[in-house]
């Protein structure tokens, strides 16, 4: 069985969920614009070129304890300091969810599954945001960067989650996510990858290789509310 989702290609029907996990920034939340000037502050300051919003989306996918010593050198830990005192000041102001990812959200809880989050937003700034946006009771467990001994793909952070949510990894669990990264998280940890939106930011569809994939947030919910309702038997 497939699902024709408007606009996207048709994928497998994904397993009923036992459980469901979700990716945070342009998954459920946008907030790249803290994310942007975080970045382009330590940049500065380090006589780094800047990035442009556009190429931020595209290229920011691993944890700052990855990628900055890549970056910044023997610097890193300073330009870290920086970007978190400029993400800090600001994001809780540009947070915004992301299309129907309350109602997707919502629509899970209503059907009892648990739900947890693994981004690799340092722990801290993600739990803020959960807070900020009244979501946190819907998680049993948000885990950000730094909160386990490796950050996303690496399968650690998604063992917590899936702990909290008292389950095993199996292809009843989803990781939702928006990028080929997040995809490749879910499988290192045995789930099931389900890409939300189109990933135009990360190549598209077939770069991502999900196992399902939803056109939105809303396209989701409509989904998770189906689940909850009986199967037609075909009588009258």
């Amino acid at each position: 069985m497939t699902a024709a989702l408007p606009g996207l290609p048709a994928t497998p029907t994904p397993p009923h969920p036992v459980a469901i996990i979700w990716d945070w920034d342009n998954t459920l939340v946008d907030g790249w614009a803290a994310i942007l000037a975080g970045l382009n502050a330590a940049f500065a300051e380090h006589g780094l070129p800047a990035w442009t919003l556009e190429y931020v989306k595209a290229n920011v996918r691993r944890s700052l304890r990855e990628t900055f010593p890549e970056i910044f050198g023997s610097r890193w830990e300073a330009a870290r300091d920086t970007f978190y005192r400029e993400v800090r000041a600001q994001h809780l102001q540009v947070l915004t969810p992301m299309p129907g990812a309350e109602a997707a959200l919502r629509a899970a809880a209503a059907l009892g599954l648990p739900q947890a989050a693994n981004s690799n937003k340092q722990g801290p700034l993600l739990r803020a945001e959960a807070e900020q946006l009244g979501w946190a009771p819907l998680f049993t467990r948000l885990v950000g960067a730094g909160d386990a001994e490796a950050d996303k793909p690496d399968p650690a952070p998604m063992r917590l989650g899936l702990a909290a949510c008292g389950v095993e990894a199996s292809p009843a669990v989803w990781y939702v996510g928006d990028t080929a990264l997040d995809m490749v998280a879910a499988r290192n940890a045995g789930c099931t990858a389900v890409l939300l939106g189109d990933a135009a930011h990360d190549g598209g569809v077939g770069n991502a290789n999900p196992d399902a994939v939803f056109a939105t947030g809303h396209a989701l919910a409509e989904y998770l509310r189906g689940l909850a309702k009986p199967a037609s038997t075909g009588q009258f």
